[in-house]
């Protein structure tokens, strides 16, 4: 197994190199994308076993150096996991090409006419830790978008990730593309020299922990898209259904304990603590979950006790810190000082609660009577996803094409000047939408 990698040249040279093959991929049309993206979907596909015995190396590595279970499980690239991602690659070039869109069309006098067109934003610098999958997810949406990326995953991933972005390179060649458009970095002293890089890279994405989101935040002037914490909430109301609160609850911390999306915290209405909180208790316990909650949720089960730092804490395991609250206001109240703007969700069968949850939670996702592991761009119907982003400004939540594209206003005349529409005979604009 061969990838080429950047290590054999500066960085600011190849991200030149990068940029000019997004420029040729920009100017591709979307059938000639969705058979470069049908083509990289076979070629991981024919790779499947070299992948996932790439990574079965990487995981016996990071369990002999004593990975962080969340890591670990981020690591590990099943079989079923691999082809649910090349699944997510065949679903993006089903997608409408993000590209060439007139956002607007208007006339802003006889024969001068404004545009707005949507164009890729040019190249993306993406640092992750483990989940190799994630260069699978994000490849695919690039290429769609028309964008160019450059890759740097964490060394825990490395074997990985090489066998994947070879096979994404085998999809390129056979589809006629140049491979530059998307390149591996290899060494952890390339993570800086990408982050000030803004004159070549238009976008950063980092996928990891908190820590390590903070840490690139922290040290570009390039924009970045992503979230530092996923500390997501389940609030029980007391209209809640005890039926459905629990396999909610038992989803959203067990199913995938170290995705973002996970629950954290569970916040529960005093009103029906003593009624729900033992047998969701039990539920959870039954799936190895340790539970940590306040003196209430103490009094009514036998559990650890939380402390200040428990309700500000991604855990990435089967960890569940309760409160019970008194209100729901103060359940809204709790996770807007203490959520990270992720994913919060309300159990209740009351519409007025459930309205005053949802317009008041500030969260990318807030969601009714269902798990808070839907918040994924896969199961949005975006194909994939680049990130979730928690940030206020757009794009928000799980990232998908729209974020990454930008646009441009074209205006064509035929001879006009400013001039005509100013002083005492200034001439209206019509601003006819066209």
């Amino acid at each position: 197994m061969t990838v080429s990698t950047v290590a054999s040249s500066s960085l600011a040279e190849s991200a030149h190199r990068t940029r000019q093959a997004a420029q040729q991929l920009g100017y591709l049309s979307g059938d000639a994308k969705n058979a470069a993206i049908a083509a990289m979907a076979d070629a991981l596909e024919q790779a499947a076993a070299e992948i996932v015995e790439a990574n079965a190396v990487d995981c016996e590595a990071a369990q002999q150096e004593g990975l962080a279970k969340p890591l670990y499980d981020r690591l590990k690239l099943s079989e079923s996991k691999l082809q649910g991602a090349i699944a997510g690659v065949r679903d993006v070039g089903k997608l409408p090409d993000p590209v060439g869109v007139a956002q607007l069309h208007r006339e802003l006098d006889d024969g001068l006419i404004l545009k707005r067109i949507t164009c890729p934003l040019g190249v993306l610098g993406v640092i992750f830790e483990a989940r190799p999958d994630a260069a699978i997810q994000i490849a695919s949406l690039a290429l769609k978008s028309g964008n160019g990326v450059m890759f740097k995953g964490g060394k825990e991933a490395r074997h990985s990730c090489q066998a994947i972005v070879a096979a994404i390179h085998r999809g390129l060649n056979s589809a006629g593309l140049p491979t530059d458009a998307i390149q591996l970095l290899t060494t952890r002293e390339e993570i800086l020299e990408l982050l000030q890089l803004d004159s070549m890279v238009d976008l950063i994405i980092p996928r990891g922990s908190n820590a390590f989101v903070r840490f690139v935040q922290d040290n570009t002037r390039i924009p970045v898209l992503g979230h530092a914490d996923g500390i997501c909430h389940i609030f029980i109301d007391q209209s809640a259904v005890l039926d459905k609160a629990i396999p909610i609850v038992v989803d959203a911390k067990t199913q995938y304990p170290a995705a973002c999306n996970a629950v954290e915290t569970l916040l529960i209405h005093q009103g029906v603590a003593k009624a729900f909180l033992p047998p969701l208790a039990a539920a959870l316990r039954k799936n190895g979950v340790t539970l940590r909650g306040d003196a209430i949720a103490q009094e009514i089960v036998e559990m650890e006790a939380a402390t200040e730092d428990d309700w500000q804490t991604e855990y990435s395991d089967l960890v569940l810190a309760i409160r019970v609250v008194d209100s729901l206001g103060a359940a809204i109240a709790h996770i807007n000082t203490y959520g990270s703007r992720h994913t919060d969700a309300i159990i209740s069968e009351s519409p007025q609660a459930v309205d005053s949850f949802l317009a008041q939670v500030d969260a990318a996702g807030v969601f009714h009577n269902c798990s808070t592991r839907f918040a994924d761009g896969f199961r949005y119907g975006f194909g994939a996803e680049v990130g979730i982003s928690t940030q206020q400004l757009p794009p928000r939540g799980p990232v998908g094409l729209e974020g990454l594209v930008t646009y441009k206003y074209q205006v064509v005349g035929n001879g006009h000047i400013a001039a005509t529409y100013s002083g005492d005979d200034a001439r209206a604009f019509s601003h006819r939408t066209l």
